[in-house]
Formats: C-alpha cells, structure tokens, sequence
C-alpha cells in the first residue's frame, strides 16, 4: 500500500493498452474470431481453465458495480471506461437486483425496465471498450420463474454476444447443493437457447462457498463456472481448504465476487488472508471480481458519497483503502496474465 494512487492511474493507462481486451465490438465479430489479439472473443471452460477462441488461458480482473437498485448512479459508460482505461480491469459485473433484501429496495420484482434500463447500459458500455462483462442475477432467493424472463430478455437483445457471461443466482443461502442444481438444469437451456456458446457461473451452497459440495456432483452441461465468494477477514483457511478441494475435484471456479474485509462487508481489512487468497487465485488460474463500486459508508464500498456519477472523474481522495488495494490487485494480476 505504499505507492500513491496518481503512480497507480499511471501504470493502468500503460498497462490498459498492453493487455487489456481491444475496442472491438461485438457486432462486428462472427463465431467468435478476431483479426486482433486484443479483441474479445468468445471464451471456452476447458477443464479447470478459461480460454479463449485462440485456446490461450484467460483470466479476467476487474471490480464490480454494487447493486443496481441502490448504486444505479454508477451504471454507465465512464464507469466502464475508467475501468478500462484507470483501473487496467479487462471485465466487470453488474449485480441486478432481483429482489427486496435488506436496506435493498427497487429491485426487479417490483421494476424490471429500471433494472433492464441499467444492465443493458453497462453491457454496451463493456462491448463499446472491448470488455467483458458479468450479467449477475443477484440473488439470495430462488426467484426462477422472474430468473427466466430476464436471462430470456437479455438473450434476445444480444444472441451469442462473446462479452457476456451470465451469472444465474448469485449467492444461495442455506440451499441444498441439489435444489442448486435443479434451478440451474432448468435455467441453462433458456440462456443457451438463443447464446449458445455463453459461458454460465453457476452458485454454489452457503453464500457460494461450499464450492467443495458441488464438486462432488457438478452438473452435466459444458461451459460452466462454478462461483466462489469469499471475504478475506472472515474466510482463511478453512475456506481455501474447501477451494482447494473443488480443484482437486476438477471443478472449475471463478472468483464472481470477493472482499478483504468481513463477510459483513465492514470491518477492517485483513491483508493477510487477502493475500492468502489471491495466490490460491494466481496459483490456479482464476478469475476475480472485487465488491463493490458503491458509496455507502462500509469498508466494501469503494468511493465517497461525494465521487461523481461520472468516473473519469473521480479523484484519488475519493477511492477509499479498499478501492486502492482492489485496483491494485487487478493491475498486478492483468499485466502478468
């Protein structure tokens, strides 16, 4: 944590034109080929990896957009730009909120053309800078019957696009591994039917960290990501056991979301178990999402109320500690990927 944010922005816009994914947008790709080693192709779950169309390993870095019910301020193009262009971040997500959780209001069962309005934003803001993003149905709830007509609106706007991945149910709670797995065997065949070729994350049990549970008995589509959730301060050693595990067990893991401070999402950072937590990452090969873009006054939340809803603007007193760390990190990981 000693160097200076302007060294940090500095070293992103370096490394953004050296790997991060090129401008190219999606409509102007056919079966998922480029004419540039920069441009975003469709990517493939080969065994334990993610690739490319050009069968090299890809591993994706970037922070996510907090809920978009309550961060919606946040869904839009500079946002991904700066992203792409400061944070050196070659993907993102955005959580749509698919329902009341909390202090969590407004979300996609009470309306769904603000949620869509918002999602369908960020996702031509990431194919706009050659980016891919996460389309995360961010929810705590078996919602499969709302799940099914927003993966099906997604899907007809945008078929096979090679940017997106779809990230089907967030964080089950205290949900059985199987009822998982049915939800799923019957959610997957409605995004395949019109994205065929999409890469889908898939949650696994107790807040997408039971990863060991579902490796014992994964789902028979291909293509699949299984979601591993963990915030640093609160997860050490036994949970990167049960990562470990599901490795060992061939399952292959993404990253869709993760913290250095307590699952609270406050609390102080444990540096520590963060990096802990990322060498497991670099050591396998996985992809990570940091939570969240967000102004609220916890440790998780990355900038002050007072950053503009425009992020090329932010200024450097506005990304707070996790905000340093978290750009920091996906800087490192991008630029030796």
């Amino acid at each position: 944590m000693n160097k200076t944010i302007a060294t940090i922005l500095i070293g992103a816009a370096v490394m953004s034109s050296m790997t991060g994914c090129g401008g190219k947008k999606a409509a102007e790709m056919t079966n998922g080929e480029t004419d540039s080693v920069e441009s975003v192709s469709h990517l493939q779950v080969d065994g334990l990896m993610l690739k490319n169309a050009a069968g090299d390993t890809v591993v994706l870095n970037g922070p996510s957009l907090g809920w978009h019910s309550n961060w919606g301020r946040f869904y839009n193009d500079s946002t991904v730009m700066a992203f792409k262009q400061r944070w050196g971040a070659n993907i993102t997500r955005a959580a749509i909120g698919a329902h009341t959780s909390g202090d969590v209001v407004n979300c996609y069962d009470s309306d769904s053309a603000d949620a869509m309005t918002k999602l369908y934003a960020v996702i031509d803001a990431a194919i706009e800078n050659g980016m891919y993003v996460i389309c995360d149905w961010h929810s705590h709830e078996n919602r499969l019957a709302d799940a099914k007509q927003f993966f099906t609106a997604v899907t007809d706007k945008y078929g096979d696009t090679p940017n997106i991945l779809y990230e089907i149910w967030n964080e089950p709670t205290e949900v059985e591994w199987q009822e998982i797995k049915d939800y799923a065997n019957e959610l997957i065949p409605v995004i395949r039917d019109k994205a065929p070729n999409s890469v889908i994350i898939v949650g696994t049990p107790r807040w997408d960290q039971d990863v060991d549970l579902a490796s014992e008995s994964p789902l028979e589509f291909g293509n699949l990501l299984y979601s591993l959730h963990f915030y640093a301060a609160s997860h050490g050693d036994e949970y990167r056991a049960k990562a470990e595990k599901a490795i060992a067990n061939g399952l292959p893991l993404i990253i869709s979301e993760c913290g250095s401070m307590e699952n609270t999402g406050d609390g102080p950072i444990g540096y520590e178990s963060w990096d802990k937590w990322v060498k497991l990452a670099d050591d396998n090969h996985l992809s990570m999402l940091m939570w969240d873009i967000a102004d609220k006054d916890e440790t998780c939340s990355m900038v002050t109320p007072d950053a503009s809803d425009n992020a090329m603007h932010w200024t450097d007193s506005q990304l707070k500690e996790w905000a340093r760390l978290a750009m920091k990190t996906i800087q490192a990981r991008n630029s030796a990927n």
